[in-house]
């Protein structure tokens, strides 16, 4: 099994493009190619899912030790014959100024060989101190070849492979001309989620054939030997009979950890999706899940569908066991307010989104579990992450929550984790690691329920 990591001298080098396009161009060679993303990140493992044609896994340093990591990159791995790890910012980028976080530091722990995607636009013989440079930096690291990027034409790229040649040890085994072909659609968090058309599979298609026709793809196999993947623990299923938790699963919400639905179908879920944008009814489920997305881009749609409005606010109020995380909690609000548009939304949670210009809570969270936390006990201390520019506005007082920020901003910089009946909606996403077993405890919080007196049935009609 070949394995490296791709990953870039900063951001916006075009890697998670180079890399898209070698999920599928392998793939396309008969190859089983499990991709991985450093770093908390949704929207980029679904291109790289639906172009290697498996889930992506990320791995995270913030979220889990060492020794998880690793079985993580086994376990997902051993059955593949080429892993791909997408890097995330520049290689030698983290948080911490020794790196320990950074995608060298991932490179080492998982012993995996660097390709570099280098922007070389404006570029000619500046590229080989910068590649020197990377490689001086951290002697333990090997930077096993480069791809270039965005080049302007032919001469461009005999000069640079003159260059490189000329000055350095570093095989070029790339060299990818400028193409709009190449350029994938953005928005406020990056590229846009794959999940929201079928654009992206003609799209892929193309990035495939031009990367192809560009990298030597035997080359890059050749620099990462096969060997052997480690053993890795399968994950225990539990033995109870299993819940039906419903899952929004639609495009403007497909923000799922793939790791996340593997704990939840472990602790005895049975996933069962359904469509806030285009289904009449709630399928029959136990528990709901609603994650993250771009809802603000499908206000006329959420709102018009005024039957599974209806469905989800009954199944809340009636006591169903619910989660929602980002754009679920502004779904279940009282209405979206984006570009000077409101429209009305399910109304569980007695507030108000507004959409701004600027992030309001970007990045890594911890957050302390209050005691009214209804599936967590506290007072725990829990590693997370939020992205939004949304912002929650006219709650009610006297709101619950189940969490205090200790880093991050939440709800109101001080909150996150609105409490409502057997509802918890937070801005933080979780992750399901040795540190945090969420959706374990969440199906056990459902099973409970379902025993306890309450006011809904387990059928909502």
């Amino acid at each position: 099994m070949q394995r490296f990591l791709v990953s870039a001298a900063h951001k916006s080098s075009g890697k998670t493009t180079v890399s898209i396009g070698l999920c599928a161009a392998l793939r396309a060679r008969g190859l089983a190619v499990q991709p991985f993303k450093k770093g908390p990140d949704y929207i980029d493992p679904l291109w790289l899912g639906q172009a290697a044609g498996r889930p992506c896994r990320n791995l995270d340093f913030y979220l889990s030790p060492h020794v998880e990591l690793k079985a993580q990159f086994a376990r997902h791995g051993h059955d593949a014959d080429v892993c791909l790890v997408e890097g995330n910012k520049g290689l030698y980028d983290g948080l911490d100024l020794d790196g320990a976080n950074s995608n060298a530091a991932l490179a080492r722990l998982l012993d995996l060989p660097v390709v570099l995607v280098l922007d070389a636009r404006g570029m000619t013989r500046g590229i080989a101190p910068l590649i020197l440079g990377y490689q001086a930096f951290d002697r333990e690291l090997r930077i096993a070849g480069v791809i270039l990027n965005q080049l302007g034409g032919s001469r461009h790229e005999s000069k640079l492979r003159a260059v490189i040649e000329h000055y350095t040890d570093v095989p070029v085994i790339g060299a990818i001309h400028q193409d709009r072909r190449l350029a994938l659609a953005e928005r406020l968090l990056g590229l846009m989620p794959a999940n929201e058309s079928d654009a992206p599979v003609q799209c892929i298609g193309e990035i495939a054939g031009l990367v192809a026709a560009q990298v030597d793809l035997d080359r890059l196999l050749a620099l990462a030997p096969a060997r052997p993947m480690p053993q890795a623990l399968p994950l225990r299923a539990s033995a109870a009979a299993p819940l039906r938790i419903g899952i929004a699963r639609d495009a403007a919400f497909g923000f799922y950890y793939a790791d996340d639905l593997d704990a939840l179908e472990n602790a005895g879920a049975q996933l069962v999706p359904f469509d806030t944008l285009n289904d009449a009814r709630l399928p029959e489920v136990d528990g709901l899940f609603i994650g993250g997305g771009f809802p603000e881009n499908f206000l006329d749609r959420l709102e018009a569908n005024v039957a599974m409005r209806e469905d989800v606010l009954a199944a809340i109020e009636a006591g169903t066991p619910a989660y929602a995380e980002c754009g679920g909690l502004m779904y279940l609000s009282r209405s979206i307010t984006w570009a000077g548009v409101t429209r009305r939304m399910v109304g569980a949670i007695a507030g108000d989104v507004v959409m701004h210009e600027k992030p309001i809570g970007r990045g890594y969270v911890k957050v302390t579990v209050n005691a009214d936390h209804p599936w967590l006990a506290g007072p725990a201390t829990l590693a997370a992450h939020e992205f939004h520019y949304s912002g929650l506005e006219n709650l009610a007082p006297g709101t619950r929550f189940a969490y205090r920020m200790a880093r991050g901003h939440g709800i109101d910089g001080e909150n996150d984790g609105i409490i409502y009946r057997n509802l918890l909606a937070s801005y933080s996403h979780l992750r399901s690691t040795a540190g945090c077993d969420w959706a374990a405890r969440f199906v056990g919080f459902v099973r409970r329920s379902m025993s306890a007196p309450r006011e809904r049935q387990r059928c909502l009609r």
